[in-house]
Formats: C-alpha cells, sequence, structure tokens
C-alpha cells in the first residue's frame, strides 16, 4: 500500500509539472526518444485515425500541448514496468479535468432518493450458486452485446443498466437484444437520472420495470443528447423484467456471487488519468471512492494477485481492451479497486 501511495505521489509531481510548464507557455521536458518534432508526426497520426478535428488553429494548438502532455506521461509511465499500460486513445487531447466533467455520469443519490424495498431491492446474502466458478466470461456464452460508445453525454448509467438487462435477457430466453438506452435517457427523467447530466442504474431497473419493458436499439437508436420522450417507441417493449436486488455492499465476494449468475452493474470512481489513458493488463492504478462512473462487470478470473473482474465500459471499441478493462480483484479495501464493491445491482426476472 505504501508503495501505491509513494508512486501515486511521483506520478502527480510529475504530471504538475508538466501541466505547469503548458501553462507558462514554455517546452516541457526533452525525451531522449520523443522530442517535439516525432511528437508532432505522432499527433499528426493520431488526428487521422481518430478522424479529429478542430475549429481553429488556436485550438489545435492548444489540443497539442495537452497531448504532448499526455504522451510524456505515458511513455514514463508504460516505462516502470507495472502490470497495465497506458495509451494516447480518443481521450488523450483532453485535460483529466475536461474528461471528468464529459464523460463521467454516475450521480451522488439526492436526499430525496430513497431505498426502494421488497421485490424492487433486496440484499444478497445468501449464495445461489452450489459451487462458485473460479472465473466466468458471459462474452464467451452470447451474453454481452458489442461494446457500445456513450459519446460526449454523461449517459454511462444507462449503458450500465442495458448491458445487465441484456445479460439476463440471453440468460432466460436464449436471445442476445441490443436494447435501447436512449429510451431511458429520453423518457427517465427524475430528480436522480438526468439524461446527459447523470443517473443512477438502480432508478433505469426501477423505470423499465414500472415501463412494462424496453424496446431495441435498432427501434429507438442512440444519439448523444437527451430528447424528447417518444411514448410510441416506448410502448414497444422487447425485453422485460420484474425488479432488481443489490448486492451486499462492500463485499467483493457477494459481487463475484452476483457476476456468476448474470452480467451485473456498478459504480466506480473512473476519474483518474491511469483510467483515462488505459491501454490493457490488470489495472491496479490509483483511484479513489468517489462514484462517478457506470460500468458492468461481465465476468472475472484469475487468482491471487492477478486476480481481475472483466468489466465493459461504453467509450467505444478503440478504448482499453477493445472497450473492456480487467481490474485488480480481491484487494485489501472491502470497498474494492476503484469503489468497485460500493454500489452493485442486478436486473431479475420471476
Amino acid at each position: 500500500m505504501e508503495s501505491r501511495l509513494g508512486l501515486s505521489v511521483l506520478f502527480f509531481l510529475l504530471f504538475a509539472t508538466a501541466s505547469l510548464a503548458y501553462s507558462r507557455n514554455d517546452a516541457l521536458p526533452d525525451h531522449d526518444e520523443l522530442d517535439d518534432n516525432s511528437i508532432r508526426h505522432r499527433y499528426d497520426d493520431w488526428l487521422v485515425r481518430y478522424n479529429r478535428t478542430y475549429s481553429s488553429g488556436s485550438e489545435r494548438n492548444k489540443r497539442y500541448k495537452i497531448y504532448k502532455s499526455n504522451v510524456l506521461y505515458i511513455e514514463y509511465f508504460n516505462s516502470l514496468d507495472l502490470p497495465f499500460n497506458l495509451t494516447d486513445n480518443g481521450f488523450a487531447d483532453l485535460t483529466n479535468k475536461e474528461f471528468r466533467k464529459t464523460y463521467l455520469g454516475y450521480r451522488k443519490r439526492s436526499k430525496h432518493h430513497r431505498r426502494w424495498s421488497g421485490q424492487h431491492e433486496v440484499n444478497q446474502t445468501g449464495c445461489p450458486v452450489t459451487s462458485l466458478p473460479t472465473s466466468i466470461d458471459w462474452r464467451s456464452k452470447g451474453a454481452v452485446s458489442p461494446v457500445k460508445d456513450q459519446g460526449q453525454c454523461g449517459s454511462c448509467w444507462a449503458f450500465s443498466a442495458i448491458a445487465a438487462v441484456e445479460g439476463l435477457t440471453k440468460i432466460r430466453t436464449g436471445k442476445l437484444l441490443s436494447l435501447s438506452e436512449q429510451e431511458i435517457l429520453d423518457c427517465d427523467a427524475d430528480r436522480d437520472n438526468q439524461g446527459c447530466n447523470g443517473g443512477l442504474m438502480d432508478k433505469a431497473f426501477l423505470f423499465i420495470k414500472q415501463n412494462g419493458g424496453i424496446t431495441t436499439e435498432t427501434n429507438y437508436p442512440y444519439q448523444p443528447r437527451k430528447a424528447v420522450c417518444n411514448k410510441a417507441k416506448e410502448k414497444d417493449h422487447a425485453a422485460s423484467i420484474t425488479g432488481y436486488r443489490v448486492v451486499t455492499r462492500n463485499n467483493e465476494h457477494s459481487l463475484q456471487v452476483a457476476v456468476a449468475a448474470q452480467p451485473v452493474s456498478v459504480a466506480i470512481d473512473a476519474g483518474s488519468l491511469e483510467f483515462q489513458l488505459y491501454s490493457g493488463g490488470i489495472f491496479t492504478g490509483s483511484c479513489g471512492r468517489e462514484l462517478n462512473h457506470g460500468v458492468a462487470v461481465v465476468g472475472y478470473g484469475g487468482a491471487g494477485t492477478g486476480a481481475y473482474w472483466i468489466v465493459k465500459n461504453s467509450w467505444g471499441s478503440s478504448w482499453g481492451e477493445r472497450g473492456y478493462m480487467r481490474m485488480q480483484k480481491d484487494i485489501h479495501d472491502r470497498r474494492g479497486l476503484c469503489g468497485i464493491a460500493m454500489q452493485a445491482s442486478y436486473p431479475v426476472k420471476a
């Protein structure tokens, strides 16, 4: 724990120094293999790869400086031979503050949000399987739809909930359907669920139950913004649930029990620069427990210090391991890495 803390402090100081240089319009420190010329060529290739254009030359210059700062951080980080790597992905021209503001949409519960009881929500305390598998991957069982992209909209909560409902539907019916996040964005609006401004997965489950079901992605396609609810499409139900359950909080074993049965929605702290620029490997990075992003756990594997959760994200397939992340499992903190065991829930169908 102390070594991880020391490493995090070192990373912070390195990035703070680079950011300070950028703010003063000074040149960033040279790197043996990354002079300004090579980084500019790399940036030009990056612009083509991600089809990125800017409104003005000054904006492009600003983005280049941020990109350069991030690349220097990436190269230094990857030289440390840690269990995971970083890369200049589609978020590499954003500061971490910009990234957090745009792509993280799990809301803190309002004072008016009350916990639902009975068939809607119960704490899972027992083990519904007689022999808990050492590993499971719901992708290999055909219960996970292709990775989706929420775009510049804080709708992660809707994608997380839909991924869990898609998984349950496949397990119960044998059919994998791509269901509509947009219906939830447009039609599930209250104090807690606010479209691109964030929401809660369990409230999305409750909406689907009370609505009698959810339609398909094809019928109600996604656009990265909240629009007026289409009542006709809202009534066209392709899948349904009868409620949801909440996994026992701060207990990774209970989360494992739930994931062994079906994909599960979880809230995590995804606000670190390491999360933003993640490329692959088992993520063991520095992160807090400020829940700000909704994802779906679709499996687990490994053992000992190499144990991991398989996490489906909603930032497109070019992020991470083709849109997925392996996050370290069974750490000493009972809340789990990045708070993954703090608020997990999943839909049920009687």
